[in-house]
């Protein structure tokens, strides 16, 4: 996985985003995610341009620059996400934790251009030991596949369900589902898991290089340790 925070500070980027015909296109860096401050629960965040601030006004609007989707699919795709992993009575889903955020990155990085995978014929379908075979690359994947989602952000959730209980067995979906589990809980250097929110989901205290102070400390109790980020808490990008 790639992290989108090692470019400087202040320097304007494009990225590659997906047309109707599935090929590549440079998308302004300018494109942006508007997401509720609310949403977030207040949790600090991290932009290039303005280092670290804490979203916390419960009628701020944060726009979140995006890497590889437009506007428009990372609706979708944002929508799409929320009912693989929706949030219930046990606590926040993948719209809270900002999975669609890790897809972007995860996209717009050499895992969706395939740069690390060998990707010349003969190309084969069915041997799943193997892995995927196919010619494709994600970000071809999610192109076509968000053709069958087109105003899928629009639906009510019981057509949500129903549009995608229709490609369940497609590539796309299990890619999509893949990326639904990861960036609720990878790290959020990467760019999902907002506030490790995942992690307390589960009870995962982050990587930490030794937790023996704290079993002597609380040998015998009850203790959950609050969760650590190698990032240091910085979450995600946005700008106001």
């Amino acid at each position: 996985m790639d992290s989108e925070f090692s470019h400087k500070a202040g320097q304007r980027r494009t990225a590659p985003a997906v047309d109707p015909s599935g090929e590549a296109r440079l998308m302004p860096r300018r494109q942006f995610l508007a997401v509720s401050a609310a949403l977030l629960g207040g949790v600090v965040l991290y932009s290039p341009e303005q280092g670290l601030f804490c979203a916390a006004a419960q009628d701020q609007v944060l726009h979140v620059p995006l890497r590889f989707f437009d506007s428009t699919q990372a609706l979708i795709v944002g929508a799409a996400v929320s009912r693989i992993f929706p949030s219930d009575e046990s606590g926040p889903g993948a719209k809270e934790a900002g999975v669609v955020m890790y897809i972007d990155r995860y996209l717009a990085g050499p895992y969706g251009s395939d740069r690390h995978r060998y990707t010349q014929g003969p190309f084969e379908s069915g041997a799943g030991e193997l892995g995927y075979q196919g010619k494709a690359s994600p970000r071809e994947i999610y192109a076509e596949g968000l053709k069958d989602l087109a105003s899928f952000d629009c639906l009510e959730p019981a057509q949500q369900d129903k549009a995608l209980q229709a490609i369940e067995s497609s590539l796309f979906f299990s890619l999509l589902r893949q990326h639904t589990i990861e960036g609720m809980f990878c790290d959020p250097v990467h760019g999902g898991n907002a506030d490790m929110l995942g992690w307390q989901l589960i009870g995962f205290p982050g990587p930490r290089m030794s937790n023996y102070d704290d079993v002597d400390r609380h040998f015998g109790e009850a203790f959950r340790l609050a969760p650590v980020s190698l990032g240091s808490g910085r979450p995600s990008e946005a700008e106001e």
